[in-house]
């Protein structure tokens, strides 16, 4: 867990004010033009999340060299300019979660960057499903399946128009 953070919960739920009710669905093409900006967004929340992990086990380690030793010398200089590095990767991971939620993508893994795009396929609502460092969205599963029940894009993704939940 990082220090003051619940694991995998960057956001509390009143910084994000999404309707959960009706999630945006996107077409094929509205997700695929959204790959550029999203790229972006989670390359930051993703090094942020690292700067953030990597802050907590300094600090674990220096209490602990702290308990081992009784006492230990601590440049507060470093420390605090490490501290500050830490808040300012959390504001910007927080950030450009917020930005991606606001956008109606779903952040369903941080760590290899994994996003999920509502859309409706004959009245079934599947998630197209991007994958940081892929070119281009190739994939979605349904609801329950998740990342391992990937399955390539095939034409009645590929050729449908948006289509509106009742």
């Amino acid at each position: 867990m990082i220090i003051g953070i619940p694991p995998l919960r960057l956001c509390s739920g009143s910084e994000v004010q999404r309707n959960v009710d009706k999630p945006k669905v996107f077409t094929l093409e509205e997700a695929q033009s959204l790959v550029p900006v999203l790229k972006s967004l989670l390359k930051t929340a993703m090094d942020g999340k690292r700067i953030l992990e990597q802050v907590e086990r300094e600090s674990l380690e220096l209490t602990h060299r702290i308990k081992v030793s009784g006492g230990f010398r601590v440049d507060i200089v470093k420390r605090a300019r490490r501290l500050a590095e830490r808040d300012k990767a959390l504001q910007e991971t927080k950030d450009a979660l917020a930005e991606i939620d606001s956008i109606g993508v779903q952040v369903k893994d941080l760590d290899i960057g994994l996003l999920d795009f509502p859309c409706v396929v004959e009245g079934e609502t599947i998630l197209l499903c991007w994958k940081y460092g892929e070119e281009k969205l190739e994939y979605w599963h349904g609801l329950e399946e998740g990342f391992q029940g990937r399955k390539p894009i095939d034409e009645r993704i590929r050729g449908k128009k948006k289509e509106k939940p009742n």
